[in-house]
């Protein structure tokens, strides 16, 4: 990044809305401990140094979120209009959305996994090389936390997954990847807005939808996330 734009995300960085996410560690206790696990894991990355600007956070300054609004009707006319049409797009060419158990399709996010070797950068070697194995995330006992999968299928195929992390007020995008088959027919916008209609249905504590850091990534990538109403916050992160 050359200093001129370097210094142009400085001043917006010093401008950018503010926001306190709590996560409700202390429901976790309802719940398996995988998911106070989990939440921790999420915090102590969250609220470390950051490696480059040891002076902030990993997720303080520049956390690329949408404030969920009243409904999924007013979630998409939060988004832009071509973000819409990528939408309605996969929807005319059949593509339908549901959770998934990840287990039973390891297969399939292989070929996923497989391919594009390049998306936003290179894709990691044991994506490409390794085969998925199988995870053991405990099913939920409510709905404040939870670690769901989520798929776009072509028929009976996987084109698309997602899997996320709801913790207290935050459904987090924690990976998501397309087949590159079918990237043009706009399976991963529907993936998204699938996902924030599912958190509508089964997460009412949610109030952010969060996809990571806004700083660091492509014009590209940045281009995305703002498409999909994801723009930059400071975030101060509270497990209780």
């Amino acid at each position: 990044m050359d200093i001129k734009n370097l210094l142009a995300d400085v001043r917006l960085a010093l401008s950018l809305p503010k926001l306190k996410i709590l996560l409700d560690l202390k429901k976790t206790s309802e719940n398996h401990e995988f998911y106070a696990d989990v939440v921790r894991d999420f915090y102590q990355m969250a609220t470390h140094r950051h490696p480059r600007f040891p002076l902030i956070r990993n997720l303080q300054y520049g956390v690329a979120l949408m404030p969920l609004p009243e409904n999924h009707d007013h979630y998409l006319k939060n988004i832009e209009s071509s973000a819409r049409r990528n939408i309605k797009k996969a929807q005319r060419k059949g593509y339908t959305f549901s959770r998934i158990d990840y287990n039973n399709h390891l297969n399939a996010i292989g070929n996923i996994h497989r391919s594009a070797p390049v998306r936003q950068g290179a894709m990691p070697s044991e994506l490409l090389e390794q085969d998925p194995t199988p995870i053991n995330n405990p099913k939920t006992l409510t709905s404040t936390h939870d670690y769901p999968y989520f798929g776009i299928f072509k028929e009976d195929t996987l084109v698309a997954y997602a899997g996320c992390l709801m913790a207290g007020e935050m459904i987090l995008l924690s990976t998501f990847f397309g087949h590159d088959d079918y990237k043009s027919d706009g399976i991963v916008p529907m993936l998204i807005s699938e996902i924030a209609r599912y958190t509508y249905e089964h997460y009412p504590s949610a109030k952010y939808y969060v996809y990571d850091a806004y700083f660091g990534g492509s014009p590209s990538l940045r281009r995305f996330k703002k498409k999909f109403g994801f723009t930059p916050y400071k975030v101060s992160w509270l497990l209780d």
